[in-house]
């Protein structure tokens, strides 16, 4: 009683229903997860904040499962209460023999610092044998090496092939994630006391913000968000894909590729024995980052198709769907957007009204702006993302068929074939690039791609955009990487990251500076 009134909250409230039902939910999850097999009787932890409205979110008290317990026999009384900076308010009572004395978990000094790095309310630690067999599988993930000052590693301790798995629908279910995209989850080295694990979670989290789970190689893995039910529904997605690329493998199959066909060993090097003009070998890529307009498609597919298509039919695409929570999220999107052009004093910007003003109006600003942001070609996210869900209609309706030069789909299925993974890196969304390269005058070349990069992950003129795919492909060096653009400042961009650059020479292109030092192609069966 002495430490609950110490920081605040009265015995009282310890014994509260918001206290004791927090209880009662560990102890069912910890039951469930022992009956799902991501724990053993005493292995694996659950952290929780009691959620209380009337309570600042930062102050809130938290529930930890106990160490030493049988999972499957453990009690609400048997978890531990702590305060928001991590002090022990109350603690279970003795059981008698043959139970141990009560011991918080040793999980509890990883689950107070990633509080303190993450705010969310759930914290799961499970531990399997199953799970730790994963050392030699990718399990879904691009993994980037750290090196070992971080103490983080990727899955290809034991792999020859493909370390990722992509295109499985569980993927979706993983915060901030879709079908086609890779999953980001650090690996940090296992230690003999998990208090220990501390310095080297921290940096994993903080070298990866987007990630919602950390491995722990010969351990397990710790996963967490924002409520107990977001948690719980990543650990469930997490665990099945771990079993799948397992399963994958065992198969003899790639979880690699988009179609999980066989198991290919790998060309290492794009340009394997060939010397530049110094007589040095170069380095190896094992990955390809395609540009689309002006690279594996005509600019002109782009500026007198694609553009005029989506500025023909804004109107009556938003109008037909301006109801969806689509439609509303690409108005916010625009919306901000335009405020800040207008701030900045931008030719052509004008306001967008609220909703409450009327749909007609807020449609006819919205035209008005795409049309002007069209006809100044700008690489906006917000601008992106509606012309990709206008072409997606014209797709589907066969009123639109994308168009790729003649080498760009032998070269693709060239390279899938040998397990050369390649990428597409382009200023239209992931969505308008899946539609391209799925309704081609090729056919459906998507099958012969790892994934897809837009504007979110940074502009592409900038050199920390291609950093960040370094460490989302999960290559040790970033010269491992080729990206193939027509355009000169994106290619200077990626060599000032350390990405190998070629520059696309195709009919229409810009003409590019003299003297500008980089290695061009006309086309792909040159690379």
């Amino acid at each position: 009683m002495a430490a609950a009134a110490m920081i605040g909250f009265p015995q009282a409230y310890l014994e509260s229903k918001e206290v004791k039902e927090t209880s009662s939910l560990v102890t069912e999850l910890c039951r469930h997860f022992y009956t799902q097999g991501w724990v053993s009787g005493t292995g694996g932890s659950i952290t929780m904040k009691v959620h209380d409205a009337s309570i600042p979110k930062a102050e809130q008290l938290i529930v930890m499962s106990p160490s030493g317990v049988q999972k499957e026999r453990m009690q609400p009384e048997d978890m531990y209460i702590l305060s928001a900076n991590g002090s022990i308010i109350t603690s279970p009572s003795p059981k008698p023999y043959p139970n141990k004395p009560p011991k918080c978990t040793d999980c509890a000094p990883l689950f107070m610092k990633a509080n303190t790095l993450i705010a969310n309310d759930c914290w799961i630690a499970t531990q399997n044998k199953k799970k730790v067999q994963n050392r030699r599988l990718s399990l879904g993930k691009r993994l980037r090496k750290l090196g070992c000052k971080s103490s983080i590693d990727v899955y290809r301790e034991n792999l020859e092939y493909g370390d990722l798995i992509t295109h499985m629908e569980m993927i979706k279910g993983i915060q901030g994630h879709g079908y086609y995209d890779e999953l980001v989850v650090p690996i940090i080295e296992n230690t003999a006391y998990e208090n220990e694990l501390t310095d080297s979670l921290t940096k994993a989290i903080e070298a990866y913000p987007k990630a919602t789970a950390v491995l722990v190689r010969n351990h397990g893995v710790y996963i967490w968000g924002d409520s107990w039910i977001h948690a719980k529904t990543q650990a469930e997605c997490y665990h099945y894909l771990f079993d799948a690329a397992i399963k994958l493998h065992q198969l003899g199959l790639d979880s690699a590729t988009p179609d999980h066909g066989p198991i290919r060993r790998p060309i290492h090097s794009v340009k394997s024995g060939v010397k530049d003009s110094q007589n040095q070998t170069e380095p190896p890529q094992r990955c390809i980052v395609l540009d689309i307009e002006g690279t594996t498609t005509p600019i002109t597919f782009v500026t007198d198709v694609l553009f005029p298509y989506a500025r023909e039919n804004v109107g009556k695409h938003l109008k037909l769907t301006y109801d969806t929570a689509e439609t509303q999220e690409d108005i916010k999107l625009l919306r901000a957007q335009v405020e800040e052009d207008l701030r900045q004093g931008l030719t052509g910007a004008v306001p967008i009204p609220h909703a409450d003003e009327g749909q007609d109006k807020v449609i006819a600003a919205v035209v008005s702006n795409v049309e002007a942001m069209i006809k100044a070609d700008r690489k906006i996210t917000a601008l992106k993302e509606l012309q990709g869900h206008i072409w997606r209609t014209g797709f589907e309706c066969n009123e639109l068929k994308s168009v790729v030069f003649e080498d760009v789909a032998e070269a693709l299925q060239k390279w899938h074939s040998s397990g050369i993974k390649v990428y597409i890196y382009s200023s239209g969304s992931r969505l308008a690039q899946r539609l391209l390269f799925g309704n081609t005058n090729y056919g459906d070349l998507r099958k012969y791609l790892s994934g897809f990069f837009d504007t979110t992950i940074g502009n592409k003129k900038e050199s920390k955009s291609y950093k960040e795919i370094t460490e989302t492909l999960g290559v040790d060096d970033p010269s491992e990487i080729l990206f193939v653009t027509d355009v000169y400042q994106e290619a200077t961009a990626a060599k000032a990251a350390g990405v190998e650059a070629i520059i696309s020479i195709r009919p229409g292109n810009a003409s590019l500076p003299e003297n500008h030092g980089f290695k061009t192609v006309t086309s792909f069966s040159q690379i």
